[in-house]
């Protein structure tokens, strides 16, 4: 089981050569094998509806309007983690062990970790620092 981290959403989302990397890997795996989380939805909604609304012209947000649309048909496409029972105790255990690394980021962790799943992220500093966490970056 593999938990895409938001930068690789993001990354996929852009398009590019990291992001072909990414979707070669992907094709290689059974399709019931990958997830997102209900975390990394939040974090890249956040961000969308932020943006949107600090937009002057009507035609910029015509195309972040595009492109928050293209974010929600692949949410609706790939099966979420949720941020649940399991999930919270991993999180509040890890918050426990201060580590030194973001609450969403924890919060991904945490739902990794709940769920037995590889997290998939270029973030392998701040991740690897999550005793029991399998990180790989498949964007290289």
């Amino acid at each position: 089981m593999y938990l895409l981290d938001t930068d690789h959403i993001s990354l996929i989302d852009r398009g590019g050569q990291e992001a072909q990397a990414i979707r070669s890997r992907l094709g290689a795996v059974e399709g019931e094998a990958i997830f997102a989380s209900i975390v990394s939805y939040e974090e890249q909604m956040r961000g969308w509806l932020s943006l949107i609304h600090s937009l002057k012209s009507v035609d910029r947000q015509v195309e972040a309007y595009h492109r928050l649309e293209r974010l929600l048909q692949f949410y609706c496409a790939t099966p979420l983690l949720p941020f649940d029972g399991g999930a919270a105790e991993q999180f509040r255990r890890l918050w426990a062990a201060r580590l030194r690394i973001g609450t969403m980021d924890l919060k991904i962790a945490a739902i990794a970790l709940a769920n037995g799943a590889t997290l998939l992220t270029r973030n392998t500093a701040d991740f690897g620092k999550v005793s029991g966490l399998r990180v790989q970056d498949w964007s290289t």
